[in-house]
């Protein structure tokens, strides 16, 4: 029986496009053996991992987003807590821990105090998660034993690495797409420069990896900021349509 695997980058908001993605693959009959995920997909595959539906994650995540201001704060060292998102999952998913899950889960952030890529695949589940989403200066570091850790996609946005070896077949989803930047009057705003800066300086490391996927998917949301929330439901709907477009290449890999 041939294994598939999937690979889901970080990308904020834009990380609703990786349901879409497992929509179709759940219409196709296509169960994941493993999942790799990094920030938003982090988030995304520890849901789907944990027995929730595409579409039902995108339920909960909407009414329960963790960029709301009720979580500001300027005595720590990130503008934004984690404590909106670790609610959420202590209510949706019923254990801490990644032996729990339906599906094996890989998990990767940044280790800050030994500037080095981390992934979590043992033990206990929602530190990493939050760890993994932690984007330096908006959100606080996580403590995780000696080292603090944040957001996996600063040293690899696209984490091939941890399902080398475990499955037949890779599916990669990345959100990330760099698109032109219209010159208008309109401000584009600090974050947005910091993030798209951050995308174009990893860009290349992208491909490279994503050379390693039988199948890449990248779905073109580059005027989706990474805090639009109000446009998940449009997010979600492109990485569906996006993922359809290869139904028949999924089927043969999994075939």
């Amino acid at each position: 029986m041939i294994t598939t695997g999937v690979v889901l980058s970080g990308g904020g908001i834009r990380g609703f496009a990786h349901l879409g993605l497992l929509q179709v693959m759940d219409e196709c009959g296509i169960k994941p053996h493993a999942i790799s995920g990094v920030s938003a997909g982090a988030i995304a595959g520890a849901f789907y991992a944990s027995g929730h539906k595409p579409q039902q994650i995108m339920e909960i995540l909407k009414k329960s987003s963790y960029f709301g201001w009720s979580a500001f704060s300027l005595r720590k060292d990130g503008f934004f807590s984690m404590k909106t998102l670790l609610s959420t999952l202590k209510v949706y998913i019923p254990h801490d821990s990644f032996e729990s899950l339906s599906t094996p889960l890989f998990i990767t952030a940044t280790d800050f105090t030994n500037n080095r890529t981390a992934v979590f695949s043992k033990g206990k589940l929602f530190d990493a998660i939050i760890a993994s989403c932690s984007v330096p200066v908006l959100f606080e570091p996580v403590k995780i034993g000696n080292s603090l850790f944040v957001d996996g996609g600063l040293l690899n946005n696209l984490p091939v690495e941890p399902l080398g070896g475990v499955c037949d077949t890779l599916v990669g989803c990345h959100v990330n797409r760099i698109g032109p930047e219209p010159i208008t009057k309109k401000r584009i705003g600090k974050i947005n420069i910091i993030e798209k800066c951050f995308h174009m300086a990893i860009a290349d490391i992208i491909y490279e990896k994503a050379k390693k996927c039988d199948l890449f998917i990248e779905p073109q949301l580059h005027k989706y900021g990474m805090f639009d929330m109000n446009k998940s439901d449009i997010i979600y709907e492109a990485g569906y349509r996006e993922a359809l477009k290869y139904k028949n290449r999924l089927l043969d890999l999994a075939s």
